[in-house]
C-alpha cells in the first residue's frame, strides 16, 4: 500500500454500522433535546469541562501538534513515535456515508420507506487487510470523499473504533499530499492511549530474538532492523522515514563460514516458528521479513 495515490489505498468497502459512542454523537446532532428529553434552549453547553462539547469552534484544520509532528517526519528530523505521541492528544475526522436501510411492514401492514442510516466506511487494503481510513482536517476528507460527513473524535477514540471494526491500521490522510499508516500495534497501543516503540527500536523484541537463536550453532548472528516497508513517500516522491503500511521488521540473519543454504533456512524456520508463538512478539510486530548473509571466511595467516 503506497502512500502517495487515493487508489493506492485499496476499494472502500462497503459501510458498516458505527460504533455506539459515534452513533450517539450522530443522533444528538440537530436534536432539540439531550438524550433525557430536555431542552437545549436556553442551555448553555459552551465552555471547559463539558463532555458534550470537545471540539467548539472547531475550524476543521489540522491540529497543530500533529501539523508538526507529521512536517518533522517528512523533513527527516521525525519520527514514527513522534507522529503516534502528537496524534494521542489530537482531533482528528473520520468519514461516515448515508445508507439506505431496509424498509419493512408498518404497524397497519404497509410498506414503510427506507430510510438513511449513517455508516462509518473502511478500506479494503491492497494485502486484503481492512483499514479505517481517518483524516487530519476536514477539507482532506472532502478531497478524498465527496459525499462523507467528517465527525469529529480524539485520534485515541478512532483507534478503537478501528479496533471494533475488526481493522489491522489506521490510514491517515488517505489521497493526501502525504499519507501516514499507523500499523496495528501502533494503532492498539493508540486505542489504549499508550506509549508506542515501533518492534524495529524495540530492545525487548531483540532480547527475545536472540535468546530464540542462542542454541543455533549456525548462526554466527542475528539482529533487528527497519523493514523495506516503514518507509513512504510523498506525492511529489520524496522519500519519507516512516508512515508505511510494511514490512515492518527486518531479521538479518549472518550465518557461520560454510553453512549451506539448507541448513540455513531450515535454522530460520525453526526460530520463525518460535517467535510466532511468542505472545510479546506476535502483539508487537505487524509485519516481518528476512534477510539471509553467509558469513566472512576466516581469514588464514602465511603459512611457515
Amino acid at each position: 500500500m503506497s502512500a502517495n495515490s487515493p487508489s493506492s489505498h485499496g476499494a472502500p468497502e462497503s459501510p458498516r454500522h458505527l460504533p455506539g459512542h459515534i452513533a450517539a454523537a450522530l443522533a444528538r446532532a440537530g436534536s432539540p433535546s439531550d438524550s433525557a428529553g430536555q431542552s437545549w434552549e436556553g442551555r448553555d453547553l459552551s465552555g471547559e469541562g463539558n463532555p458534550l462539547h470537545n471540539f467548539d469552534n472547531d475550524n476543521g484544520l489540522i491540529d497543530v501538534k500533529l501539523a508538526v509532528a507529521m512536517d518533522a517526519l517528512i523533513a527527516g528530523t521525525g519520527s514514527e513515535q513522534g507522529v503516534h505521541a502528537a496524534l494521542a492528544q489530537s482531533r482528528i475526522y473520520i468519514a461516515v456515508v448515508a445508507q439506505l436501510a431496509e424498509g419493512g411492514l408498518g404497524e397497519h401492514g404497509f410498506t414503510e420507506e427506507k430510510e438513511a442510516d449513517m455508516a462509518l466506511v473502511t478500506l479494503n487494503a491492497p494485502d486484503g487487510r481492512k483499514a479505517l481510513p481517518v483524516f487530519s482536517s476536514v477539507e482532506r476528507l472532502q478531497a478524498w470523499h465527496g459525499e462523507a460527513r467528517p465527525v469529529a473524535v480524539y485520534a485515541p477514540r478512532a483507534a478503537l473504533s478501528a479496533v471494533a471494526e475488526e481493522a489491522q491500521m489506521l490510514v491517515l490522510d488517505p489521497g493526501a499530499d502525504f499519507t501516514f499508516v499507523l500499523r496495528r500495534p501502533g494503532m492498539w497501543a493508540l486505542a489504549q492511549q499508550k506509549e508506542w516503540t515501533p518492534s524495529y527500536l524495540d530492545e525487548d523484541l531483540a532480547v527475545i530474538v536472540a535468546q530464540q537463536a542462542g542454541a543455533e550453532e549456525a548462526l554466527a548472528s542475528v539482529r533487528i532492523a527497519p523493514g523495506q516497508g516503514v518507509g513512504s513517500r510523498t506525492a511529489q516522491g520524496t522519500s519519507v522515514p516512516g508512515g508505511g503500511s510494511g514490512p515492518e521488521l527486518r531479521l538479518e540473519f549472518t550465518f557461520q563460514p560454510g553453512v549451506d543454504e539448507a541448513t540455513a533456512r531450515a535454522c530460520v524456520s525453526r526460530i520463525h516458528s518460535a517467535l510466532a508463538a511468542n505472545a510479546d512478539f506476535a502483539e508487537n510486530v505487524d509485519s516481518l521479513e528476512v534477510s539471509l548473509k553467509a558469513g566472512a571466511p576466516t581469514q588464514q595467516g602465511p603459512s611457515a
